[in-house]
């Protein structure tokens, strides 16, 4: 029996009204989760000054990052196994105490355990509200409802920083944790009265929990984020940490294929891959986290280090990219729900997010903000077209008792993305950084500067010379990291050619599959009136 949406109607769809309603407590709910980060790292001088522990810094996010990517596929598949709107609760419930621990923290050894606390409950946040959206909504409908979710992000990006600061200036830090609390209370209310999603209970039957795989998933995803996270920083890539753990995640991803393969109720079921346009959409998610998260950490840097911008507005630096990618994502969503046609979205979002990330590689330190600004805006589009069709398609692909698990599966490999990027752009940038200021005043000069550690206020206190040589490293540095982005996100421009535009699922009857679709990912097609009624 699958997740249904209490009718509101007698024809069995659910009025506009409603829908509102619930989506609404819902991106309260995904505002949590993408604002959270974004606050944190605006505080985290201040923590790290009243708690000391600078060494475990990197530690604080690392302990989120890695609790919330390897939950996030088991929390899909308690939702496909015993219900969404329970599930839901659930990780609202351990995201607020994890931020109410977080701000009682009386150490940094605490405040990392509470992170990972905290973590556990966001990986179920962003996984119910795309999987609830998925269960409420008909992919051909959803579309309309696109600009709400990149306003979401947009918002969470831009204010986040903004946020962050003031808070910590005025209350203290502890605040920006207290501040999860009665956002979450608000969307705990109002997804406990709206959201009418029955259990998934069937008579006699017992869901059989796969805990090998949970356990091989967590340690694979766990080996990777830290590969990814450590690598070129606090090891060498070729050290034996680092080589053991990537020996680690081959080896239990490896027997996480084969478990899944055997298990009755396969945490991540391996037939969802079958479809070609979910396999697509993962390897074109994973690209788009590559691309945004690449682009978030480096556009503010190079903007305060070479253009002399203040660290105070770095959420505002964003903004083309962000309107942009909003703006694109309302316009796609509109078209897709009028005309139901999609595959030429991920074509023309791979096109200018490949043009986009080149264009920023050019960039140097006579570049003005209005050049890179719009240099954004083209990466930003890009990202738009992609942002919400890759999980519309990849919904689209699966059966609707498949929803939780493939929702979860785009989100992970999107987080994936945005690991990876981080990581080879950061230590690509770092080296090129280094490399240049060794080149022009020695060494010594380029330990000296930090590293690309210094903001518009540090570099203004630097010799002359100094101060020059920084500016061309970090923009040699940047046109090193966005160059690789740009080659990687060919990639997914070339897998978005071969994306098959299969019938979106609609709130009336589904069209009859051809074989071609059931043997392409559109096999889901007869799932179509599950989808809004009972």
């Amino acid at each position: 029996m699958v997740d249904t949406v209490k009718p509101a109607a007698t024809s069995g769809e659910v009025k506009p009204r409603s829908v509102r309603v619930v989506l609404m407590a819902l991106m309260i709910a995904m505002l949590l989760a993408m604002l959270d980060n974004m606050i944190i790292g605006t505080a985290m001088p201040t923590i790290v000054g009243e708690l000391d522990g600078l060494e475990h810094l990197s530690w604080v996010v690392t302990a989120y990052t890695l609790a919330t990517a390897a939950s996030t596929p088991i929390w899909g598949k308690i939702g496909d196994l015993y219900g969404r709107k329970g599930s839901f609760l659930t990780s609202i419930v351990i995201f607020l105490i994890g931020s109410a621990l977080s701000g009682m923290a009386q150490s940094m050894g605490q405040l990392i355990g509470f992170r990972a606390i905290q973590g556990l409950g966001a990986g179920g946040l962003m996984v119910g509200v795309m999987a609830i959206i998925g269960d409420l909504i008909p992919p051909r409908e959803r579309g309309k409802y696109q600009g709400m979710m990149a306003g979401v992000m947009a918002l969470a990006m831009i204010g986040g920083p903004l946020v962050g600061g003031t808070i910590t200036d005025h209350m203290g830090w502890r605040w920006s944790f207290y501040i999860n609390l009665p956002l979450g209370a608000v969307a705990l209310a109002m997804v406990t009265a709206v959201l009418h999603l029955p259990k998934k209970t069937e008579q006699g039957a017992r869901p059989k929990i796969d805990y090998l795989g949970a356990a091989l998933l967590t340690v694979a995803i766990t080996s990777t984020v830290l590969v990814t996270t450590w690598g070129g920083t606090e090891y060498a890539w070729g050290s034996g940490e680092i080589l053991g753990l990537i020996a680690v995640g081959v080896l239990t991803t490896a027997g996480f294929l084969y478990v899944e393969t055997k298990a009755a109720e396969p945490v991540m079921p391996l037939h969802i891959f079958r479809s070609r346009n979910f396999t697509l959409m993962s390897v074109i998610g994973f690209l788009v986290g590559f691309a945004m998260f690449g682009g978030v950490l480096y556009l503010p840097l190079f903007q305060q280090s070479v253009q002399g911008a203040s660290a105070t507005n770095s959420g505002l630096l964003l903004l083309p990219m962000l309107l942009s990618m909003m703006a694109v994502s309302l316009i796609a969503g509109r078209v897709t729900t009028n005309s139901g046609k999609y595959k030429i979205f991920p074509i023309v979002g791979g096109a200018l997010m490949v043009v986009g990330l080149f264009l920023l590689a050019t960039m140097d330190t006579g570049t003005t903000r209005l050049v890179s600004g719009v240099y954004m805006a083209v990466l930003g589009a890009g990202l738009g077209f992609l942002m919400q069709i890759t999980m519309l398609v990849a919904q689209n692909s699966v059966d609707m008792k498949d929803m939780g698990v493939a929702s979860s599966s785009a989100t992970l490999f999107r987080t994936l993305g945005g690991s990876f990027g981080v990581a080879l752009m950061g230590s690509l940038f770092s080296t090129r950084v280094t490399d240049t200021m060794s080149e022009r005043l020695g060494p010594e000069a380029a330990e000296a500067a930090g590293s690309a550690q210094l903001d518009a206020a540090s570099l203004a206190k630097l010799p002359d010379a100094m101060r020059e040589a920084y500016q061309h490293a970090v923009a040699d540095g940047t046109h090193a990291a966005f160059l690789l982005g740009a080659a990687i996100a060919v990639l997914g421009f070339a897998a978005a050619w071969f994306v098959k535009e299969v019938p979106l699922r609609g709130a009336g009857p589904a069209p009859a599959p051809s074989p071609a679709d059931d043997a392409d990912g559109g096999k889901a097609a007869p799932a179509a009136q599950e989808s809004v009624a009972r």
